[in-house]
């Protein structure tokens, strides 16, 4: 990965704290691996695709069956209007191939396992603080390890819905539009580590409405481009429960392209589930930094300016202040 990109904006964020970037990195930010989706969005004026491609094989002791699942999973993300602000559309296409080998019956069932469309939007986010982001200039400790203030999280609000088209096989009797609301945290816990939470209600108005809830923690290498994560996600509804873990790595191949392999299981025996995933991620940057004039920009952000700032200390105070050791 070619640094070099990153390491010419630097003085921009020196010279000019009032741009507004808050959502917007230089890399790209993808949800990928895994399930939990960050609390932050891809930044005005980004466009992102986000693929993988799943491998899953489930055996129903209920209802004895095998099934092999071949599908994509796929995710289209655009930054309007503000930075806080995402739509997003996402989904999955599978294909099942069901064996009952007790009646000697093979199946075929194709159609979207999710398909749906919504947005999101940030409504807190800590690092908006000019002055809890100041970094401290005589410590590496207290800049690189965890602090408690580190746990408040960015939260975002998402609202959206599912759409069954057609004779959808895995959705009989439900309606064409059933509805969805999650809330996402992300808690930076130190340079490397990233915690992530979500809250989600799931196909409201239906009469097999779910709770989904995850967590998901993710490790950068010393080696930024490498990273691993872990998941837990636990669903809980009528038609379907179960608890899956998911672990895998990503790596950065560029600052817009990302490619990702994840391994998942669930504890259910109604169906069992053991799956794999081959992913990538890619984004086209329109996004440009807006800078808000000096005539708009708040007063006293960077500290009062005094009468006397501008008047030469003495000589005599300089000297009396000479061998002064300033912590």
């Amino acid at each position: 990965m070619d640094f070099s990109i990153i390491k010419k904006s630097l003085p921009l964020f020196l010279l000019f704290p009032a741009i507004l970037c808050a959502q917007y990195t230089d890399v790209i930010n993808s949800n990928r691996p895994g399930r939990a989706p960050s609390a932050y969005a891809v930044g005005k004026n980004v466009v992102q695709a986000e693929v993988g491609m799943l491998y899953e094989q489930q055996d129903n002791v209920d209802l004895n069956s095998d099934s092999n699942i071949l599908g994509i999973d796929y995710a289209l993300r655009y930054g309007l209007l503000f930075e806080e602000l995402e739509v997003l559309v996402e989904g999955s296409f599978i294909t099942q191939n069901i064996t009952y080998p007790d009646l000697g019956i093979e199946g075929k069932l194709t159609n979207f396992s999710r398909n749906r469309a919504g947005v999101k939007y940030l409504i807190f986010d800590p690092y908006k603080d000019p002055e809890r982001n100041k970094p401290n200039l005589y410590s590496w400790r207290a800049n690189n390890l965890f602090q408690w203030k580190n746990l408040i999280p960015a939260v975002s609000l998402y609202g959206g819905a599912n759409f069954t088209l057609g004779d959808n096989p895995f959705y009989i009797g439900e309606p064409t539009i059933s509805y969805r609301g999650a809330v996402s945290t992300q808690s930076r816990l130190s340079p490397r580590f990233v915690l992530i939470s979500n809250i989600v209600y799931d196909r409201i108005t239906t009469d097999f409405p779910e709770w989904r809830f995850a967590l998901s923690v993710t490790h950068a290498f010393r080696d930024p481009r490498w990273s691993v994560f872990f998941e837990g996600q636990g669903i809980s509804g009528d038609r379907y429960s179960d608890v899956i873990l998911r672990t895998g790595v990503a790596r950065l191949i560029n600052k817009n392209f990302q490619a990702d392999f994840h391994l998942g299981s669930g504890f259910n025996d109604s169906p069992s589930r053991v799956f794999a995933v081959l992913g990538f991620s890619y984004r086209l940057d329109f996004h440009k930094d807006e800078f808000i004039p000096i005539v708009e920009q708040q007063s006293g952000v960077n500290g009062k300016i005094k009468k006397n700032s501008n008047k030469k200390k003495s000589k005599k105070r300089g000297k009396k202040n000479k061998d002064g050791i300033d912590f």
